[in-house]
């Protein structure tokens, strides 16, 4: 018996907290720019905002929005939807107050793919959102595959929230939104870094490897061709060569309870004599090349030597100095 084929039905995912600009980009991009092409689009909302919609409007483009409650986000419900319209296109307004854990391990209908998660934060309350509610936004932001910064201005501190995100997410696409919905992925002027980039030769002192690594992964072209000497942790994953190996440093990312090791891969050929989470001192050169986990460049690392050494001061780094 032939094998039933399943068509993929592509879920594009935006979230973020109330007021930060997801209703908004809904109804801009599938009213306005005909994002979805007439194609038949079941639109979950799982909050009110401040922004509504104009149901009419999305009838005639062939979209049909639902309200979706704690309560009515599960398997059975969705597959009643699905049932239902049998839509070629899924958005989901996410709320940005329910765990992102519901979302993302709920069964689905046969065929939803996720291809697209994009994460809206409001510019003038991001410091007060990561002050008072880092891991949820941190969640958020971790997820994304694109990160939309909206109502900044001149005092937006771009450069510094850019590196915020590279620390918990290398593969995200950041823009940068004034209130005219003007946009841009470029940062105004680059933060002042505790170490020196200018010369030939990087040395970093132990407290610095976080920031070093949320840069580099921001700027890899910065970095190429540069001399680096640091202290960090060894790691092996089980996939790499004998001639490689991650050294790195565990990161707290957001909170006591979310804490990643963070470092670039290093080909060195004494890798398979290394053992994992000693510690070592690390000289080498940069350069990049493509991850394809990340679907971009990123900074490698050449060693010339790796060398054992003590224990770093404090087993933590941050990203903020």
């Amino acid at each position: 018996m032939k094998k039933e084929e399943v068509k993929e039905i592509p879920v594009y995912v935006f979230m973020g907290f109330l007021g930060s600009g997801k209703t908004q980009f809904a109804k801009d991009t599938l009213i306005r720019q005909d994002f979805t092409e007439g194609q038949k689009t079941l639109l979950l909302i799982c909050e009110d905002g401040e922004e509504e919609y104009d149901i009419d409007a999305l009838k005639k483009k062939n979209i049909f929005p639902e309200f979706i409650t704690e309560e009515t986000l599960t398997t059975d419900h969705l597959l009643e939807l699905s049932r239902k319209y049998e839509p070629e296109n899924v958005m989901i307004e996410y709320n940005g107050m329910w765990e992102l854990d519901r979302i993302f391990n709920i069964r689905v209908p046969k065929g939803w793919t996720v291809v697209q998660i994009i994460s809206f934060v409001d510019a003038t309350t991001f410091d007060v959102y990561v002050n008072n509610m880092k891991k949820v936004m941190m969640d958020q932001l971790r997820n994304a595959d694109m990160v939309i910064f909206n109502r900044c201005d001149e005092n937006t501190r771009k450069a510094e929230y850019r590196r915020s995100i590279r620390a918990v997410n290398r593969r995200a696409q950041i823009i940068f939104e004034n209130v005219n919905g003007e946009s841009d992925t470029g940062v105004d002027g680059e933060i002042e870094l505790p170490f020196d980039t200018t010369g030939p030769k990087i040395t970093l002192a132990e407290e610095d490897f976080g920031l070093f690594y949320a840069d580099a992964a921001d700027n890899p072209d910065k970095y190429v061709g540069k001399e680096i000497h640091f202290k960090a942790q060894v790691h092996r994953p089980s996939t790499y060569s004998d001639d490689t190996f991650v050294p790195g440093r565990f990161a707290m990312t957001c909170c006591a309870e979310d804490i990643a090791f963070v470092g670039f891969k290093t080909y060195y050929k004494g890798s398979k004599v290394l053992t994992d989470r000693e510690w070592v001192i690390v000289d080498g050169t940069i350069d990049k090349e493509f991850y394809p986990e990340f679907g971009g460049e990123g900074p490698v690392i050449r060693a010339n030597s790796v060398a054992k050494t003590s224990p770093a001061a404090d087993e933590l780094v941050y990203f903020t100095y």
